[in-house]
């Protein structure tokens, strides 16, 4: 009987939907998604960023459209306008529901009645705890890659860092 698949690679992604360097960082987690399929996990951290007023209800969204099944698919689509986001706020992040087919009263509901406030709360804590400062930071294996200054090379190392635990 052979050994059960291992475990995938965990790459936290601290991201905020109202930042353009998150939207410039996608490309990289396509290719990463593309070249390690399964083996890598992405898993999406908020830290909305006090700069951006509409990033806290993005956050929100964001774990809504996960509730619904579409968590990604929402994410890049938000990130995909950016400076409509800056301009609107709270209605585009509804219209991108309804784009998505999901259930844009319910996203509604959900920023009003703020079911997923302790989420955002929790990664944002967790974030300061850590050490991020930015967006987008990646953590992977215990190390932090900070992309808010710059994400040149950013991918190069994320992958070097997965190679290394994926050979283990």
């Amino acid at each position: 009987m052979s050994d059960p698949s291992p475990a995938p690679v965990v790459l936290d992604v601290w991201c905020e939907l109202q930042c353009p360097d998150c939207r410039t960082a996608l490309s990289d987690l396509r290719a990463l998604r593309g070249r390690y399929g399964d083996r890598l996990e992405l898993r999406l951290r908020h830290f909305p960023l006090e700069k951006h007023k509409h990033a806290f209800a993005a956050a929100q969204a964001a774990e809504e459209a996960v509730e619904q099944g579409k968590g990604w698919e929402y994410v890049e689509a938000v990130l995909a306008r950016v400076e409509e986001l800056d301009r609107e706020g709270e209605p585009l992040l509804l219209r991108v529901a309804s784009e998505l087919g999901l259930d844009a009263e319910e996203f509604d509901t959900a920023l009003v009645d703020g079911r997923h406030i302790l989420a955002v709360d929790a990664d944002q804590a967790e974030g300061k705890a850590i050490g991020v400062t930015g967006t987008p930071t990646f953590v992977i294996g215990e190390e932090r890659l900070d992309g808010g200054q710059s994400q040149e090379g950013l991918r190069e190392r994320v992958e070097a860092i997965a190679d290394r635990l994926l050979a283990e």
